[in-house]
């Protein structure tokens, strides 16, 4: 095969290692890019094409990550990974840790780690790399590895998320929970939440939010039927989808324009948390994205119009 050709193939294994380590759509895609530029520079052909860009991605991550760090730490309000609408990588011997690993709440937990850390479980724990492989991408030998992979293991199992494992019964409640959302219907909300369920928001400061954190499944059910079905008055509409391997929804603008991502976490029949991204600096490779202080400021204007 070509260089392009081997590239290519290789390019959605790519884009997914830089993702977990990154949580970052478009800084996945530019390591990926970065990796092919240092591929097609290269005067020789590695041995393991493979081995070589995986561990050229994997270190050029690990400097993104270093330096969006202290972004990170400056972030208005709380901060989550750009909504993943699919992950082009599938590998069925590895389904469920692939699809484990790409939840909000995983990366989340990722975001604890040290970058070689990070690195190195996503590597090791994510994708069933070898330690000489995890070692050669990480520049530490594979004793060090082994010592980060057993730090990175410790924080994940401590908080490890919980999923419900029926994908047709988190469907159906998902599709239960939109309907009394748009209805505005509270005691049909509070059925299907946990009563510690936590409703978070990122805005990032550049769009409005329903609140920063919620808790408690009479509070988050009031406030969501106080917002949503105003906003559907104006035109707003939800498109259930899978985000980041949960259920939830892309929820448009009249015009079709992107206004804000919703994921659901279902445990034991009821949802734990809620989390919605309106932030539109994450929004943007979903597709173009509405004017969510337009929104806001109409549906303000409306609620002072007569009925």
């Amino acid at each position: 095969m070509s260089k392009v050709e081997e590239f290519e193939e290789l390019r959605p294994l790519l884009f997914s290692i830089a993702y977990r380590i990154l949580g970052s759509v478009g800084e996945a895609e530019d390591a990926v890019q970065e990796t092919w530029l240092r591929f097609d520079g290269s005067a020789t052909r590695p041995m393991s094409t493979k081995a070589f860009l995986s561990a050229a991605v994997t270190r050029i991550s690990i400097d993104v990550l270093r330096s969006a760090r202290v972004r990170r730490e400056e972030y208005v309000g709380p901060w989550f990974p750009e909504p993943l609408l699919s992950d082009p990588y599938q590998d069925p011997a590895r389904s469920v840790e692939l699809a484990d690993s790409v939840s909000m709440a995983a990366l989340l937990l990722l975001e604890r780690l040290s970058p070689l850390e990070r690195a190195v479980f996503v590597l090791r724990e994510v994708f069933g790399f070898g330690f000489d492989d995890v070692a050669a991408a990480v520049g530490r030998s594979e004793a060090a590895c082994w010592q980060l992979l057993v730090r990175a293991r410790r924080h994940m199992e401590a908080g490890r998320p919980r999923f419900e494992a029926d994908r047709q019964e988190r469907q159906e409640l998902a599709t239960r929970f939109f309907d009394a959302l748009k209805d505005g219907d509270v005691g049909g909300l509070q059925d299907l939440l946990a009563a510690d369920v936590q409703l978070v928001g990122d805005g990032g400061g550049k769009a409005p939010q329903l609140a920063r954190t919620v808790i408690g499944a009479g509070n988050v059910a009031r406030l969501l039927a106080s917002v949503f079905p105003r906003i559907c008055r104006i035109g707003v509409t939800f498109e259930p989808r899978e985000v980041n391997g949960q259920p939830g929804a892309i929820l448009h603008a009249r015009d079709g324009k992107v206004l804000q991502t919703l994921t659901l976490d279902v445990l034991d029949g009821q949802i734990r948390t809620i989390r919605s991204v309106i932030n539109p600096d994450k929004l943007g490779h979903v597709g173009p994205v509405a004017d969510a202080w337009a929104i806001a400021r109409e549906v303000k204007q409306a609620r002072r119009q007569p009925n």
